[in-house]
């Protein structure tokens, strides 16, 4: 029984799934690690480090931010509140819209927190330039055709 080595298309394309997987996997500690440390999960910590920047966001910008539901950010923002980091008001001009600021101990915990993980990727590709990014949305664009996703929420 013959046993072919892999050849170096083989060799590459390995190697670009294991380094996606090393970047998953970064990205879960990341968040496991704040999670252990802060109270808080990944998500929950962008939304804070959010708020920190656009103080008295809309639940519909937040949601934006985070790309989840507007429903699903409401529930996250409401365990910000029963953590004490977060608080929201009802707009006065129009009561349908509801706007999050922080805490003292939400700015607290932000300035604790490691920049780590998402946060990190955002801050970092925010930095990039204008080439460097739109090459890295390409490249995350086909990665994306390749698994056939749409702009799934989970």
């Amino acid at each position: 029984m013959s046993h072919d080595a892999p050849d170096s298309r083989y060799r590459e394309s390995a190697a670009i799934v294991a380094r996606f997987l090393d970047i998953y996997r970064y990205l879960h500690r990341s968040s496991q690690a704040i999670a252990s440390e802060f109270g808080v999960s990944g998500r929950q910590l962008s939304a804070l480090r959010y708020l920190k920047r656009f103080d008295g966001s809309t639940i519909g910008e937040l949601s934006d931010y985070l790309h989840i539901s507007d429903s699903s950010t409401s529930e996250l923002v409401a365990k910000l509140e029963e953590k004490g980091l977060a608080t929201r008001t009802r707009c006065q001009q129009d009561n349908r819209v509801v706007r999050v600021s922080l805490t003292e101990a939400g700015q607290d915990l932000v300035a604790r927190a490691p920049l780590a993980g998402i946060g990190l990727m955002r801050a970092r590709v925010e930095a990039l330039s204008p080439q460097e990014m739109a090459d890295i949305a390409q490249a995350i664009e086909r990665l994306a055709d390749l698994l056939d996703v749409d702009q799934v929420s989970f």
